[in-house]
């Protein structure tokens, strides 16, 4: 598999899909190219685009240099995106639509944005996430408990309880243990976006790439609120659902949606 160097000196795995424009997948909290929806999201792109997947710092073939911050991972998809030509849009899920659009605040290569229900909590709709969270999930990783780090996980975003009681035994859990430590990572990314109180648009406020924001019709009712939230905190922003979805969305029906609004703004 073909790799490229970040700034920093790490060595990030990637491979690329199809041929037309550049599009790049900016995966969400612990998956990577093995393991999770961007194999799913290639295939069903490539077609129309020459698909970039990477895995992100701490995953898959990718190295982990110490320490983490968000700036390196901007600076890993910015190697990237040089290795697909120095321009491109990125499509960023959960987590991963939130990295995207930091990026394309300091990357102006990201010409267009494509992020689809990253999990903020903006209002009453839901619990808040603890303000320690993601210093006690440090903790349990720090201790060696990486089970531990992904059930607190798993039980927070809504899985079932009975679920994640089961899943030490089925077939994935040793490739989702295996990057445990990169929980923070994305927790970090998120930062106060759980708390329960509206996003801080300054954020997002220098990112001039035309965005696509959508949700599921079928996820709750805290995350397409944040979804919505999101959008309005993006300068160039169109919000959109895909009925009947829900966060783990269908490859088919999101690709269709991301073709249709990349074609609409290919002159941008």
């Amino acid at each position: 598999m073909p790799t490229v160097i970040s700034a920093d000196g790490t060595t990030i795995g990637y491979s690329a899909a199809g041929s037309g424009p550049a599009l790049i997948l900016v995966d969400g909290a612990m998956c990577y190219r093995d393991s999770g929806p961007s194999q799913g999201f290639a295939a069903a792109l490539s077609d129309s685009f020459t698909v970039y997947s990477y895995d992100r710092r701490g995953r898959g073939e990718s190295g982990d240099t110490p320490p983490w911050s968000l700036e390196r991972e901007v600076e890993d998809l910015a190697a990237v995106l040089a290795a697909a030509g120095g321009a491109a849009a990125v499509f960023g899920t959960s987590s991963g639509a939130v990295l995207a659009a930091d990026a394309a605040s300091r990357l102006p290569g990201i010409t267009r944005l494509a992020l689809y229900e990253p999990p903020f909590i903006v209002d009453g709709t839901r619990e808040p996430r603890a303000a320690t969270f993601t210093e006690d999930t440090e903790a349990l990783i720090a201790r060696g408990d990486r089970s531990g780090a992904v059930k607190k996980f798993m039980l927070h975003v809504g899985v079932p309880k009975i679920i994640v009681q089961i899943m030490p035994v089925m077939p994935p859990w040793k490739k989702i243990k295996g990057v445990a430590h990169t929980l923070p990572y994305d927790l970090r990314i998120l930062g106060d976006t759980g708390r329960g109180v509206p996003l801080d648009a300054a954020r997002w406020s220098a990112v001039a790439a035309p965005a696509l924001v959508m949700d599921g019709g079928k996820s709750p009712e805290y995350m397409r609120n944040g979804t919505r939230a999101f959008s309005e905190a993006l300068p160039q922003a169109t919000y959109r659902t895909l009925p009947g979805q829900t966060h783990i969305v269908k490859p088919a029906v999101v690709a269709a949606a991301v073709k249709e609004f990349l074609a609409s703004t290919a002159s941008a």
